[in-house]
């Protein structure tokens, strides 16, 4: 054999690692076929790989005993001698890199380049900044740069680019330049909750594809969840749905995931598209739901009250799947459950909203059946069940139940309790109940001695109430004492305790400053009780004073606004009227359309007419009080282009007037409709677009029916010019108030009685004086934007 042969059998220098398995691997492996990846089979599953990796390294090892020549050896002696070096260069790399403090400085570059581009890096990098220029480069210069960048380019930035703040007096570490898993998953949670985008919209998709993730199991559980922490539910279900779409990811589909999901959207409280993913869910093999996934379901549908869809889904857990089940591929496979004491617990907390008392006999004999026992919270659920319907001796009936199995109640179960002896009129056996609780020992909850100090308010005893949250205060996590004594003011409120309510509103202010919602229900006090003067003090004193916690809101001047009506005080009900709207909120139309309409029929026409068009502006249906309003308006002053243009309004809404209330609208403004009025809108009808539809036909009906059945030459008390005019004259001209005198002979039309200034306005007329002008316009043809304008110089000048 050749001398310059030998035989190189030794192994290398550098010992490899020690093997170990992707168990992610494994189990995506195991879903993929439909096995559930248990511990115990993981487990087995590894040991075997690693087996077999033994075997496999062994088999290479002695495949490897072979001959090497000289060359051979020394360039593999070479290449561990390289690796040897590269390994001492990265350890001491990484320990310069680690220091901090000191004058140690970071080293910039490699050593065979030149310096000029060492210190090109340098400035570029911003690593020796205090050696540039002497130091005229100050920290305060840039942080002012970075705020002007930031105003600037603020239509570039805003909702696209994180600004993070950055310290400079750190130094810059090219080891945590890039982000790691943890930190990738945060900055994507910030960012998508961050703003309302779904899974279709383009920074969507750019934000998921630049975090760097790969999206597995791990990680889109710590995504879900922490959206779901921050509210984000749409964003959350965005995520689940843009993963699991492509198809490079349908693999990895995670029931866990899913389940997850559910859990948020139960905690945001949507049953309906927490419904739409357990669905998705029953039709997939490698999603169908687990016992988790029955449980958050059951809670969000119990939680929303939908005892029918919640029957169905417990139908359904009883059922084998369907043959339109995806990825069924196991035909021994049965995921029949049967419910537990959590799914029976969700049907009474369904059965509370819907008043379904009769089923809660269902539940126990269900819960016997199938051998489970109840506990607290089922005999707590049956009794709310019961007080919500009404059946106070079966409440009292569940509680002896609950003390005899041996259950320990709590005090959520005392609220309960508490709750419908309130309703029953016994106060001395609820205040009984609440010490028996405490002799016992049962931790009480602040909202026992609140429910037990309600109860005392709406009964008259505002200062037994006081002791109670005195022992309410003692308590944690018991909620704020502001909210508290507001609960006690509307309590009495409903009791018809007014002196109680002013009583507790000025003890509440020795021991905390009321907020704003304590202050809207002393509005609602006041206004209720005929108590103006106190509610314009209490209003002028929230809206001078320029407090974080007395900021008026919609309900304050909703609550200003009924008080005022109430007290027939429409100037004032005007001026809160325009601070309301200058201040940025609108009327509500269900709660406020009555005010508007005696308002106006008080003089306040402009008030109407802008919240007709602020409504419309809007993009909303205005109250059908403001059409028929308008409308008689209209026809009064003799402005039909006027009347059919609100007729074409709302003839397309999506509301209907019919003919007897057409009618009783007519009769209820017989006293300044006239019927010759009635008789021209009925002739200029015929000019509307939309004759066919039922609300004009019903007018039209109406109209025939009324012009038909008196005489109309009859004249009010009250009669406005209504004299047929050219199509060039304006309107408005026809409400010229003619000077005649009370002739027996002047009953033509077109003439009216003359009253004095006091007289109109007591009747709520605008005295009108003649304009040759013909420019001129009323005060009513003011757009929305005049008004505000107007109502914006007045607060001015103020």
């Amino acid at each position: 054999m050749d001398a310059s042969v030998v035989r190189f059998s030794q192994s290398p220098a550098r010992v490899p690692p020690e093997f170990e398995p992707d168990m992610e691997k494994i189990k995506r492996r195991l879903l993929k076929y439909g096995v559930d990846p248990t511990p115990k089979i993981l487990n087995n599953l590894r040991k075997k790989e690693i087996q077999k990796h033994n075997r496999r390294t062994k088999r290479e090892t002695e495949s490897e005993a072979e001959v090497y020549t000289e060359a051979q050896k020394q360039s593999m002696e070479e290449e561990a001698r390289f690796q040897t070096l590269r390994r001492e260069y990265k350890q001491f790399t990484r320990s310069i890199s680690g220091k901090r403090g000191g004058d140690v400085g970071l080293m910039v570059g490699n050593p065979w380049e030149g310096i000029e581009r060492v210190k090109l890096k340098e400035l570029v990098s911003g690593v020796r900044r205090e050696e540039v220029s002497a130091g005229e480069l100050k920290k305060e210069n840039l942080k002012e740069l970075k705020k002007i960048l930031e105003k600037d380019l603020r239509w570039v930035l805003d909702d696209d680019v994180d600004v993070e703040e950055f310290d400079l007096d750190k130094e810059f570490d090219p080891a945590k330049r890039w982000r790691n898993e943890g930190e990738a998953v945060r900055v994507l949670v910030d960012r998508l909750s961050g703003r309302e985008i779904n899974e279709k919209h383009w920074k969507f998709v750019r934000m998921m594809n630049q975090s760097g993730l790969q999206f597995t199991e791990d990680q889109m559980l710590k995504i879900v969840d922490r959206l779901g922490r921050k509210q984000s539910w749409k964003q959350a279900s965005a995520v689940v749905h843009w993963v699991y779409s492509d198809k490079k990811r349908k693999h990895l589909r995670s029931r866990f995931v899913y389940t997850k999901l559910l859990s948020v959207l139960g905690f945001a409280r949507r049953p309906q598209e927490a419904l739409q993913i357990f669905n998705q869910m029953l039709g997939d093999r490698q999603l169908y739901p687990d016992m988790a996934a029955y449980h958050c379901i059951a809670v969000t549908l119990g939680q929303a009250g939908l005892l029918k869809e919640l029957l169905k889904v417990i139908e359904r857990m009883r059922q084998k799947p369907t043959k339109l089940t995806k990825n069924l591929r196991q035909k021994n496979w049965d995921p029949v459950l049967e419910p537990d004491l959590v799914v029976y617990n969700a049907i009474l907390n369904a059965c509370v909203p819907t008043l379904q008392w009769k089923a809660v006999s269902w539940v126990f004999v269900e819960l016997r059946k199938n051998g489970l026992r109840p506990n607290g919270a089922t005999y707590g659920l049956a009794m709310e069940v019961m007080l919500e319907s009404g059946k106070f001796d079966r409440v009292h009936d569940f509680f002896r139940k609950m003390k005899s199995s041996g259950e320990a109640p709590k005090a959520i179960t005392y609220k309960v309790l508490v709750r419908a002896l309130w309703r029953e009129g016994k106060i001395e056996e609820a205040v009984e109940a609440v010490r028996d609780m405490e002799q016992k020992g049962v931790i009480g909850t602040g909202s026992v001695y609140y429910e037990l100090a309600c109860c005392l308010c709406n009964n008259g005893r505002w200062c037994d109430a006081m002791l109670e949250v005195g022992r309410m205060k003692r308590l944690e996590n018991c909620r704020p004492l502001e909210i508290t004594f507001t609960g006690l003011i509307a309590a009495s409120l409903n009791g018809g305790h007014v002196d109680d309510c002013m009583a507790i509103f000025q003890y509440m202010k020795d021991k905390c400053d009321p907020n704003i919602g304590t202050a809207n229900m002393m509005l609602k006090v006041y206004g209720r009780n005929d108590m103006f003067s106190e509610a314009k003090e209490l209003f002028e004193e929230i809206v001078s004073r320029k407090e974080t916690h007395l900021v008026p809101n919609e309900y304050t001047y909703s609550f200003m606004l009924e008080a005022s009506a109430r007290s027939l005080q429409w100037e004032y009900f005007e001026h809160v009227y325009q601070t309301m709207v200058l201040s940025g909120y609108q009327m509500d139309q269900t709660k406020h359309a009555s005010m508007l309409i005696e308002a106006s029929r008080a003089g306040k026409w402009s008030l109407l007419e802008h919240a007709f068009d602020a409504v419309l502006e809007d993009g909303e249906i205005p109250h059908p009080l403001f059409f028929t309003e308008l409308l008689c308006h209209a026809t009064a002053k003799g402005d039909f282009q006027r009347a059919i243009t609100l007729i074409n309004t709302v003839a397309l809404a999506s509301f209907q007037i019919s003919e007897e209330e057409w009618t009783d609208l007519f009769e209820e403004h017989q006293d300044w409709l006239t019927q010759d009025n009635l008789h021209k809108l009925s002739d200029h009808l015929i000019e509307c677009d939309y004759v066919s539809e039922p609300t004009v036909s019903n007018l039209s009906k109406s109209l025939k029916s009324r012009c038909g059945s008196s005489s109309s030459s009859a004249q009010p008390l009250l009669a406005v010019d209504v004299t047929t005019q050219s199509q060039g004259e304006k309107p408005e001209e026809d409400l010229l108030l003619q000077d005649t005198t009370m002739e027996d002979d002047n009953s033509a039309n077109g003439e009216a009685w003359e009253f004095t200034e006091t007289e109109l306005e007591t009747l709520g007329l605008e005295e009108l004086e003649i304009d040759d002008d013909e420019e001129s316009s009323d005060s009513d043809s003011l757009s929305v934007y005049d008004i505000l304008k107007e109502w914006e110089e007045s607060s001015k000048k103020e």
